[in-house]
């Protein structure tokens, strides 16, 4: 897995999709200071304040960075789990244990 810059940008209302949170939310002061600044995943904000960049480990085929324009949709592609080989061993090895 590498670890891909996400620039999330604002949509008409004002929202970003939020990892940290996983959901959707309104990208504001108070997000910011009570959520982005602390975070592990943040980047810094982007665009004059319009939108936020976060680093995370994404085992999508998306781009480097992928841009985020529409959060609802991208809090939908990321409410899909993948199964990894090495999970499958994993899983594996402790049914057997």
């Amino acid at each position: 897995m590498n670890l891909v810059t996400h620039n999330n940008y604002k949509n008409q209302d004002g929202h970003i999709y939020c990892c940290l949170r996983n959901k959707v939310v309104e990208l504001n002061k108070q997000q910011e200071e009570q959520f982005c600044r602390g975070c592990k995943m943040f980047g810094g904000m982007i665009a004059g304040g319009q939108g936020v960049a976060c680093v995370w480990e994404d085992l999508r085929n998306v781009n480097q960075p992928h841009v985020v324009y529409d959060p609802i949709h991208e809090f939908n592609k990321n409410q899909k789990r993948y199964i990894t080989s090495d999970f499958l061993i994993t899983l594996s090895a402790a049914s057997l244990g």
